[in-house]
């Protein structure tokens, strides 16, 4: 091979002739560049014969190099089809993404079920009466909420600063109860938060008898909790663990007057287990269709008898792939309705996948959250506060104040604080709505459940306000999506989702 490769030496042991030829290889590309062309073109030209490489038209990979990161050619345009091929088809039951579409303007926004994570208003109006809330303040907001008074404020407060009544009605608006409280770990939210708890104590991972004991607390308090749902002293609650949500509504909530649990996502196992507990759950799951239903559109057109259809088990097989597919995604959206509820309940406590085996949540029970008390919950509050900057328009600048409220917020905490800052804002304020997306799908709208006119004078004690109780027992009109922006001008709403 050194024979014909001038230049080449086996074992590098003639140097200075490499060397050279390299030198001149380097001085010819420079020539080539100051005669105008470019030095990748002159190797295109360059007769392979004279390369000082054995292999001249094999470029070395780098070894180093991942593919992902290896810069490819541009797809060649395909040419058009009349139907897309079938791994590239439309889903229609994909979730729908933000529409960015404004809403006409109306003197109340459409319940939003999806809890948020922060919340982010602005306003022309200062927001400065929230801050130093006077010690009889805080505890006469503690006081209203939990005996669930009402406060109706005016429509519009000349100085909230100096309104001893709003200043405690919105201490009353930041309060929610939870369990487990673990003041050092993150409870809500628990999907996908496990990076967010490494490192952090967890004694309990690797003791059987402190799990036990911690899953023997946490059933005492969901049974508390759904038995105040049942009683209708107890609007809705959330379940959160660290694979799934579950949304219980009383009966009345919603359009429906039955309870309803609505859970996502969810996986094929989880809902076959659901089926099969006692063989009474109603799971609706959403996207899949019946065998006879695939087929109708054959019957409509006559040409059924000249199509062959699909045998059983193809049919079979069809729907397990499609149900795997909806797998931890919105479409897997499942409802389960009036006494099923409670067999629901009985799953929940007794599934062992409810607790994660390993990881930073191993052995941790899910997270209760509820509007109101119930046993072994802790009292929280949400995070509040108040920041004023200067924003330039045109060649002044103008006083932007903004309040931003952080923790689960729960859809009465959303209407409580803007019914509040209707009134203390003078009727205008912009928010910006952070949704945790795994629970934006609860909008989805149901069949209405034959919804009983007595459902909204027992829900009166269920320790709301009676105009957010009013709302949140209107069907949903959001689809899957929730509020992003909420605007208030003039006291009438506009919202996008």
């Amino acid at each position: 091979m050194w024979a014909v490769v001038p230049g080449y030496s086996p074992g590098f042991k003639k140097p200075p002739e490499t060397l050279r030829l390299k030198r001149k290889r380097v001085r010819g590309s420079e020539a080539t560049s100051a005669s105008g062309v470019s030095p990748a073109a002159a190797c295109t030209r360059r007769d392979p014969a004279s390369s000082p490489r054995p292999f001249p038209g094999v470029r070395r990979r780098n070894p180093f190099s991942r593919l992902e990161n290896t810069p490819r050619p541009p797809p060649s345009p395909e040419p058009p089809t009349l139907c897309p091929p079938p791994g590239r088809r439309e889903d229609l039951c994909s979730p729908v993404s933000p529409s960015n579409v404004s809403s006409s303007p109306s003197t109340e926004f459409p319940a939003d079920w999806s809890i948020k994570t922060r919340l982010l208003f602005t306003s022309s109006e200062p927001f400065t009466w929230i801050d130093h809330l006077k010690a009889q303040e805080e505890a006469q907001g503690f006081v209203q909420h939990c005996r669930a008074t009402s406060v109706n404020l005016p429509q519009s407060i000349q100085e909230p600063k100096l309104s001893t009544e709003l200043r405690c009605a919105f201490q009353q608006s930041l309060v929610y109860w939870l369990h487990p409280s673990l003041p050092w770990l993150q409870m809500f939210p628990r999907i996908g938060t496990d990076r967010k708890m490494v490192g952090k104590a967890s004694p309990w991972s690797h003791d059987a008898v402190l799990q036990q004991v911690l899953m023997s607390e946490w059933s005492i308090s969901f049974s508390s909790l759904y038995n105040l749902l049942k009683a209708k002293l107890c609007p809705y609650f959330y379940v959160c663990t660290y694979q799934f949500t579950v949304l219980f509504r009383a009966a009345g909530l919603a359009d429906s007057d039955v309870i309803t649990a609505v859970i996502s996502p969810t996986t094929r196992g989880l809902r076959e287990a659901m089926k099969n507990e006692g063989k009474t759950l109603s799971v609706r799951e959403q996207g899949v269709s019946s065998d006879d239903e695939g087929f109708s559109w054959l019957e409509e057109m006559g040409v059924q008898d000249k199509i062959k259809k699909p045998d059983a088990i193809s049919i079979k097989l069809w729907k397990e792939k499609a149900e795997v597919q909806m797998d931890h995604k919105p479409e897997s959206l499942a409802l389960v309705k009036g006494t099923n509820a409670f067999t629901l309940l009985n799953f929940l406590i007794n599934c062992k996948s409810l607790v994660a085996s390993a990881g930073p949540q191993a052995g941790l029970p899910p997270t209760l959250l509820s509007p109101v008390a119930f046993r072994g919950a802790t009292m929280q509050t949400l995070k509040a506060r108040s920041v004023n900057v200067k924003k330039q328009v045109r060649s002044h600048y103008k006083d932007i104040f903004s309040l931003e409220i952080v923790g689960p917020v729960m859809p009465h905490s959303l209407h409580s604080l803007s019914m509040l800052l209707k009134a203390a804002q003078k009727g205008s304020f912009s928010a910006v709505l952070y949704t945790h997306e795994q629970t934006a799908v609860f909008n989805t709208n149901f069949p209405v459940f034959s919804f009983a006119e007595t459902a909204y004078e027992d829900l009166t004690k269920c320790g709301i306000h009676l105009k957010t109780l009013d709302q949140l027992m209107q069907s949903s009109t959001l689809g899957k999506s929730s509020i992003r922006l909420l605007e208030l001008s003039n006291y009438a709403y506009t919202w996008k989702s």
